[in-house]
């Protein structure tokens, strides 16, 4: 393991590949780059976190799973969609040491796994809409500089979502369902974010259009953080995915897909974490409540006391530790704020006299709780930690986002920021916006309204606008 000195977050790409380690998420030493291993307690964060998906997604959609590899028939059916992704494949051409008939494609996406299916699954309007996920792993081979949870090879954790719908309207619908579920999953994680239309340009391979959702780094730059794609009757078609009318008639169906990668674990750590760092909110804590004795005078005494409050908590269905080490408390301290922990109760004799116990919060807010009332204060002190949290996180992003009047100033603030530019729309003043700002074109803010006002390429008169970034 790496030395536990943890540099400032303002070094961010050096902060966050040390916390990783140090933090025990995952660790990047695996023999193969941009392959990581997950450690337990990253996993746990993992696990918590991908549960609230299912909470959101199970209302509605149905979990399921496909297989991981693809005959090359089968992904090459849909053009563009391949070409999409023609650079990034791995491809299967040995079983053993027999050549394969018929190579196989290591997921990047399953699309081409999964539609096959859904012709065989879908017969009549009866069986519309349907919605299934998968949290699988894929494979890309990218080609750029690898980073932990946020650019590999193997993305451990990808949430796909796809559904059919009997019309087009339907699907858009569904868009905007799964950009709601999307915005709920981040608000249960104290996560701010910006959502946009991305450029035509930009969209996904065979997509009628995309919307996706991205994250303010701590270094200025945009994460994108979940994405949802309208299919129109791109894919129905390739594969003769229809439905039996009312009328009796042949018709093919709309789709829709949207997924979450490991890269919203990326975006938990990178806005919430500090100069000590981690800092989780206490839905997806492994560890929500340690208890750190102060052995000090009659220490049986103190530990039995300790011993029963993590006895009450647990049957309260908190997630609690009893930290019973040899360190010093104040090691202790540092161990717990460096794993995330969102609340640490220090208890010793003085505490156990008055019939209270100290309570310190991860933000660094600390108050004097009596036994009595302990679990309501702690489910008190949790939310007000979460909102905590999210009110820093949303002022970091709100200073980080501008509002720009030319080409020269949204060239400037993109190197610190998010700047909003107004844009005609047209794709060729993006490609011109892109190429003079060397930033990307995240595409049009969503859910907002923008007075009128000159493109900054052409000149004409718009009320549209664009989020500029430096990207991931």
């Amino acid at each position: 393991m790496q030395s536990d000195k943890l540099p400032p977050k303002e070094n961010f790409s050096e902060w966050y590949h040390e916390l990783l380690m140090i933090g025990e998420i995952v660790d990047n030493r695996y023999p193969v780059k941009g392959m990581c291993v997950w450690f337990p307690f990253g996993f746990a964060i993992r696990k918590n976190v991908y549960n609230i998906i299912r909470e959101l997604l199970d209302v509605d959609h149905y979990e399921a799973l496909f297989p991981l590899m693809i005959p090359e028939n089968e992904f090459m059916k849909e053009a563009q969609h391949i070409k999409g992704f023609e650079n990034e494949v791995y491809w299967v051409t040995n079983g053993g040491s027999s050549p394969l008939e018929v190579k196989l494609a290591l997921r990047p996406t399953s699309e081409t796994a999964i539609y096959p299916m859904f012709k065989l699954w879908i017969r009549s309007h009866a069986d519309l809409p349907l919605r299934v996920y998968q949290i699988v792993n894929t494979f890309r081979y990218e080609t750029k500089h690898t980073r932990p949870l946020i650019r590999l090879r193997e993305i451990t954790s990808f949430k796909e979502a796809h559904t059919a719908h009997s019309t087009w309207e339907e699907a858009a619908q569904q868009v905007e369902i799964a950009i709601e579920r999307y915005s709920e999953f981040y608000r249960r994680l104290a996560i701010p974010f910006l959502v946009s239309r991305r450029p035509n340009w930009d969209k996904f391979p065979g997509a009628d259009y995309t919307k996706a959702l991205d994250v303010i780094m701590p270094d200025g730059r945009t994460l994108q953080v979940g994405t949802a794609h309208h299919l129109g009757f791109t894919f129905s078609k390739t594969y003769d995915i229809t439905y039996e009318t009312l009328n009796g008639e042949q018709e093919l169906v709309s789709q829709t897909c949207y997924g979450i990668s490991e890269r919203c674990i990326a975006a938990l750590i990178s806005v919430h974490g500090d100069d000590k760092g981690l800092v989780l909110p206490w839905e997806v804590a492994p560890v929500q409540v340690v208890i750190i004795p102060i052995l000090l005078g009659n220490k049986e005494t103190t530990l039995e006391v300790c011993k029963s409050i993590r006895n009450r908590l647990q049957e309260a269905c908190i997630r609690v530790q009893l930290d019973t080490g040899d360190e010093r408390p104040g090691a202790k301290f540092y161990k717990w704020e460096m794993k995330g922990v969102p609340i640490r109760l220090e208890i010793g004799p003085k505490d156990i006299d008055k019939n209270v116990v100290t309570l310190a919060r991860r933000d660094g807010i600390k108050k004097i709780i009596p036994i009595g009332t302990l679990i309501e204060s702690i489910l008190s002190e949790a939310k007000e930690f979460h909102k905590a949290i999210n009110d820093n996180a949303r002022k970091f992003m709100e200073k980080n986002i501008r509002e720009v009047a030319s080409i020269e100033e949204a060239e400037e603030y993109t190197k610190q920021g998010v700047a909003i530019v107004s844009w005609c729309g047209e794709e060729d003043c993006g490609r011109i916006l892109e190429d003079k700002v060397e930033a990307n074109m995240l595409g049009e803010p969503q859910y907002s309204h923008f007075a009128e006002t000159q493109c900054v390429v052409c000149r004409k008169m718009t009320t549209k606008r664009t989020y500029l970034a430096r990207q991931y």
